[in-house]
């Protein structure tokens, strides 16, 4: 075996596996397509994860990732292109090479969801976005949009505005799904809300112009000027490495996992986002400590509980 335990994704699910795995005396290497964090590291601002009132997502995953580094072995831009079952474990296939593992943790979270709309595609990069802390500083003293109405789109509305940019939220339902605590700070800041609207389609020749909106009560469409767009409504898990295993997912392609992060293959754990849920970073970080101890069992190591 090249390690016993492979860990793939490098957010706070699998920062907080390999922590856990290296203190139970377990061998790791931790797969992740790019230098770790996730979708975490995308969060202008984390205000509910314990003993940091208020804190970046970037610099929360640093110090998480500060923290897991001396437990296990970093694979970072190398993506687990395949995953397989063998005699007495798994196959791990990289962009780079095969590994051989004895347990695995799937811990690949997931990726924004899109709106599907005519323009989102061809203006992505040129004024459509997916992250606010990634290309918020390109817009400061212009006009843009937030679509969703969460926490993670509130949360971008608002960091949009304290960096300058004019920002609105248009939403298709006509109250915010988001925490009370961040509805209150949208009306303080007075930022606008378009309820009950939904984006039809985004226009702009090089870059984006205008919004065509359309009223999901009335069915009216108008157009609303924007230098640009960020799209905030949800996310989709990152399973297609859990399907051709046998994995089973739920109809919305979220791994199904038991208490204790087990999914139906024997050896093979998921935990985080990719196991749906809540999905926020605390919860990913206690699925990725458990499932690390619970993949004590198929290696047959001595359980801790």
């Amino acid at each position: 075996m090249d390690t016993e335990l492979a860990i793939i994704g490098a957010g706070a699910a699998g920062y907080s596996a390999a922590i856990y795995a290296g203190r139970a005396g377990i061998d790791a290497i931790v797969y992740d397509t790019g230098m770790g964090g996730g979708l975490s590291t995308w969060a202008p601002r984390i205000e509910n994860y314990p003993g940091f009132p208020e804190i970046s997502g970037v610099d929360l995953m640093d110090r998480m990732k500060e923290h897991a580094e001396p437990y296990a072995a970093f694979r970072y831009n190398e993506a687990v292109t395949g995953l397989e079952r063998t005699g007495d474990g798994f196959k791990v296939t990289t962009a780079k090479q095969a590994y051989t593992a004895g347990a695995v943790i799937i811990a690949t979270g997931t990726t924004p969801r899109q709106l599907g709309v005519p323009g989102e595609e061809e203006l992505r990069g040129r004024g459509v976005s997916y992250c606010a802390t990634c290309d918020g500083s390109f817009f400061k003293d212009k006009k843009v949009a937030v679509v969703g109405g969460g926490n993670s789109a509130v949360n971008e509305a608002i960091y949009l505005d304290g960096l300058g940019a004019d920002a609105s939220i248009i939403h298709r339902r006509g109250q915010l799904r988001a925490e009370e605590a961040l509805a209150r700070e949208i009306d303080a800041k007075n930022i606008e809300v378009i309820w009950n609207s939904v984006v039809e389609e985004i226009i702009g020749d090089p870059t984006v112009e205008t919004l065509r909106v359309k009223n999901v009560k009335t069915g009216d469409i108008e157009e609303h000027a924007f230098n640009g767009v960020f799209i905030s409504v949800g996310e989709q898990p990152q399973s297609s490495l859990a399907e051709p295993l046998g994995v089973t997912v739920d109809d919305h392609g979220y791994i199904e996992t038991d208490e204790w992060q087990c999914t139906n293959i024997d050896g093979v754990c998921a935990a985080g986002d990719i196991t749906g849920g809540v999905r926020q970073v605390i919860t990913a970080c206690a699925e990725g400590a458990t499932a690390a101890l619970t993949s004590m069992h198929a290696l047959g190591k001595s359980y801790p509980f």
